[in-house]
């Protein structure tokens, strides 16, 4: 007897992943895959669509012809702030352009003279200036920028519905996508802002559905609109938690994310690196970022090339109450950041480095930590803001740090800090969306290691 599975295509920046579940929403099957990044038209590095899709359809086919699988449901989780642009025949025709490719400065400031006069746009669109990670603005940047390519564009969809249609053959908008920084959304009067009216993008936008689900043409195979990979990886916690909590996604970026704060977003959160997200029903998600990952690994490299030991040393430092006092105890900021550029704390972007101060790379590590734990306690504090919030729950990369965990709760002696390690992210969130009834059993059988 077949195997009844619903597959997940996790779409990452780096990894491409595939994933079985039953119906118990048990992995029963998962493959890993990373292609080689392209030149986009400008020589600029890119993610290969045509690979994607290809491997896309290869990978479904072979579930198809497996007489293991019977496949009952399909749906997609991928990065955010990415868009594919559609002619008449529904073909691509511009590359995928990669959210860290820079606008011309020109763009921006025509943008700004046109649409932002009064300096509102990005508090009514919830979304800092960000050049390409802004969705919206790449679309500005299409029309004045290569009007060629713009005239051709039929529709643009961001990137986990465009798979979604794929299958389906059915172009819809989503909650989650056009709420990830992309300065479409008036979040105020919900809907999408005037500057988008006024430029005729709106009816580039398929149309906004939310929680629906397709049936896959010729079958009874049930296709998901896809999902922004955050908000998917949200969704998990929120189906099981019966209580407000803030989650704390860590990696290369630190993403604070409070649903239970819906608070218009102001102008000093914004300079403070503040945004929104939306949820998949379209209720806003409060939100603060923080690059510490990427600061993170930056002093480790030092620290480690400074006291001559391997580059994983710091995996094994574990927490020493003498030397977190002895840190706690030091009251101005030892480390220059090298790349948080919102951090509040003026004295440590401007502090001289000097490592001879330490005699130990422990002495060295606790510092460095107490000091970014500081920053991210700065972050965490902006999206609570008023709301009753007890729970922290805590997944990523940060989630097997010792010292990162101890000071932190260090700081939060209020809160009850929850690691956690929930261990497919985005794609459970993906398979979710489409089992809502089971959510609360996966997230108990999850949390419990089960």
């Amino acid at each position: 007897m077949k195997i009844k599975v619903t597959a997940i295509f996790d779409i990452g920046k780096t990894n491409k992943k595939f994933f079985l579940f039953d119906e118990n929403l048990k992995e029963v099957h998962q493959e890993y895959i990373r292609f080689d990044e392209i030149k986009d038209d400008d020589g600029y590095h890119s993610d290969d669509l045509q690979s994607i899709e290809q491997w896309v359809f290869k990978t479904y086919q072979a579930i198809i012809e497996n007489g293991k699988y019977e496949l009952i449901a399909l749906n997609f989780s991928a990065y955010g702030a990415t868009m594919v642009h559609l002619n008449e025949e529904y073909k691509p025709v511009t590359p995928l352009y990669n959210y860290t490719k820079a606008i011309p400065p020109y763009i921006i400031g025509k943008f700004k003279f046109a649409h932002d006069g009064v300096g509102s746009w990005a508090e009514e669109t919830a979304s800092p200036f960000l050049g390409m990670l802004n969705a919206g603005i790449q679309l500005y940047w299409l029309k004045y920028d290569k009007p060629h390519l713009f005239s051709k564009i039929k529709y643009s969809v961001f990137l986990p519905q465009y798979l979604s249609f794929l299958f389906s053959n059915i172009l819809v908008s989503e909650y989650t996508g056009i709420g990830c920084h992309t300065g479409m959304w008036d979040f105020k009067h919900n809907d999408f802002h005037d500057w988008m009216y006024q430029e005729g993008l709106v009816e580039l936008l398929p149309p906004i559905c939310s929680d629906k689900t397709f049936l896959m043409p010729g079958k009874s195979t049930e296709i998901g609109m896809g999902i922004h990979d955050s908000s998917a990886a949200l969704l998990t916690y929120i189906s099981g938690s019966n209580e407000p909590f803030i989650l704390l996604s860590t990696g290369t970026w630190n993403i604070c994310l409070n649903p239970f704060n819906d608070t218009a977003l102001t102008k000093d959160e914004l300079k403070q690196d503040c945004l929104c997200y939306m949820q998949p029903d379209g209720r806003k998600v409060k939100a603060s970022r923080l690059f510490m990952g990427n600061e993170y690994n930056n002093w480790i490299n030092k620290l480690s090339l400074h006291f001559n030991v391997d580059n994983t040393y710091h995996k094994n430092v574990v927490f020493d109450k003498a030397l977190y006092q002895k840190a706690k105890n030091t009251s101005s900021p030892l480390f220059n950041w090298t790349s948080i550029e919102h951090s509040d704390n003026e004295i440590a972007k401007m502090a001289n480095m000097d490592l001879s101060w330490f005699d130990s790379f422990e002495e060295a590590y606790h510092h460095l930590m107490k000091e970014l734990v500081q920053l991210q306690f700065e972050k965490i504090r902006l999206v609570i803001n008023g709301t009753v919030v007890k729970k922290i729950f805590i997944d990523g990369g940060f989630v097997d740090n010792n010292l990162f965990l101890k000071s932190l709760s260090e700081k939060l002696t209020s809160f009850e800090i929850l690691p956690s390690s929930m261990p497919l992210g985005s794609a459970m969130g993906a398979l979710l969306a489409l089992k809502r009834h089971q959510l609360s059993e996966l997230f108990l059988q999850t949390e419990s290691g089960n």
